[in-house]
């Protein structure tokens, strides 16, 4: 059996390891830790949930020199919530050796990260755009960097942020070392590995079926116009605990969460328009059951860590397999059965069909639901709630209560009219949505301006095997 003592880590690091619960290496950390340990540069190749954070965490925390006041290691995230999430993470494996990582995203205030930099973390966690304002502020230096991680590379490029990365790792000295995590090997990812690092020992960590197997995974055909009506119907239906929504684009999650509002839902939405402070106490109040459906775009739910999500719904279908595989996997989680729903016109059968063959997976056809089911799936939650009354203790109050009206009516009608009280029935309010369209195989972004671009530094070698 391999365990994190035979990789060859310091025991403060172990100490650290074993507080959190670690056990086992995870494949893609038994494979990448002795290379980035002895400083080689890695590309690994891993999909969300496979340990991708303390891959290459714990070498990091290793490598750091504590007694030096200078920032010695960059991870570039594409999220303020992976930042966030990154430097926790790797704060708890620091804790024994005393490193200290710092996140730095966009959405919160500059003077108070300049603050926060001035007290010297070794580590430092950031979104491109936000790391390049301090940058050109001159209240971050790259000089002393040793490490340099690029976190979900594929995508982080396929957003665009191609140039600022070019940007960024051409200020930082040639002589670090640079590792890679991505979930796919894209063009682009391929142009940033062969202009910037050295030699990289290409590390595929992808397990064989990269979806979720505890989730049943279905899509409904149907028009555009009738998404959100079939939405409705489908939470009737289900009545999930806690539920996601993806949506295409931020109007699109705004108009989502604005209309769930006008039918009597409870729902928060997140996205890149919202402060810090605004996403913080919406996913409070999801976590805690104030609201029960979050509605959120890709970007904005990447990296999140949510338990107890039982139903996915993509009321727009993903952009790619990889996005798919991320909105999914937000539910079956711990051994508990999860559903995924994805929203198709009849002109995106086709992008269905790319991400069935490339994740190796069937998704099934559903039937659209109806009015009719969506009572039925009402009612079924009150008959559930009142049996469940029934196990109360303090019902003697009511039972003379009961007794009277029993005497005036019979029993089937006054439990008929109980029931229909108690029931919530499909609200049909009008609401309107602004028309989108389809969704088509999207092509990777490796171009752009070129404001930024500087001549390749390192050596276009191949990767190790």
């Amino acid at each position: 059996m391999s365990t994190f003592e035979l990789l060859g880590l310091s025991p403060a690091t172990l100490q650290a390891i074993h507080k959190l619960g670690f056990e086992e290496p995870t494949p893609i950390q038994k494979k990448a830790i002795p290379i980035a340990l002895d400083g080689g540069d890695v590309i690994g190749q891993a999909p969300t949930g496979t340990g991708k954070t303390a891959a290459f965490g714990l070498p990091i925390i290793e490598r750091i020199l504590v007694d030096s006041a200078d920032i010695q290691g960059l991870v570039v995230v594409p999220t303020r919530e992976l930042a966030i999430q990154v430097a926790e993470e790797l704060n708890k494996i620091g804790e024994y050796k005393k490193v200290r990582a710092l996140p730095i995203y966009g959405g919160q205030d500059m003077v108070r990260q300049i603050k926060l930099l001035k007290k010297r973390p070794q580590i430092v966690v950031g979104t491109p755009g936000r790391l390049m304002d301090h940058m050109r502020r001159r209240t971050i230096r790259l000089q002393s960097i040793s490490i340099v991680v690029l976190d979900e590379a594929d995508e982080m490029l396929n957003m665009g942020f191609i140039d600022d990365i070019k940007y960024i790792l051409g200020d930082i000295p040639e002589d670090r070392q640079t590792m890679l995590f991505s979930a796919s090997i894209t063009r682009a990812v391929e142009t940033i590995s062969n202009q910037f690092m050295r030699d990289p020992s290409l590390i595929k960590a992808t397990p064989r079926n990269i979806t979720v197997p505890s989730t049943e995974q279905h899509y409904i055909e149907l028009p555009e116009r009738k998404k959100f009506d079939v939405l409705c119907n489908l939470l009737d239906l289900h009545s999930p605990e806690a539920a996601i929504i993806f949506g295409r684009t931020k109007k699109r999650v705004d108009e989502i969460n604005q209309a769930l509002a006008r039918r009597g839902y409870s729902s928060g939405a997140i996205h890149g328009d919202l402060n810090q402070s605004q996403r913080n106490a919406v996913m409070s109040q999801f976590r805690t059951g104030n609201i029960e459906i979050l509605v959120a775009t890709d970007v904005a739910a990447r990296g999140l860590d949510i338990e107890g999500v039982s139903h996915v719904y993509n009321f727009d279908i993903p952009q790619d397999p990889e996005s798919y595989v991320h909105r999914i996997g937000r539910t079956g989680r711990a051994g508990r059965k999860g559903a995924a729903f994805t929203f198709i016109t009849h002109r995106e059968l086709d992008h269905l069909k790319i991400i069935e063959r490339l994740t190796q997976r069937k998704i099934i056809r559903h039937p659209i639901p109806t009015l009719t089911d969506a009572l039925a799936g009402q009612q079924q939650v009150t008959v559930e709630k009142v049996l469940k009354a029934t196990e109360e203790p303090a019902l003697a109050a009511y039972k003379s209560m009961a007794e009277d009206l029993l005497e005036h009516h019979d029993s089937v009608t006054l439990l008929a009219a109980t029931l229909k009280l108690l029931t919530k029935e499909p609200d049909t309010t009008p609401v309107h949505f602004t028309e989108e369209a389809p969704q088509r195989e999207r092509k990777s972004r490796t171009t752009g301006s070129k404001r930024h671009q500087r001549s390749p530094r390192r050596s276009r070698k191949p990767a190790r095997k």
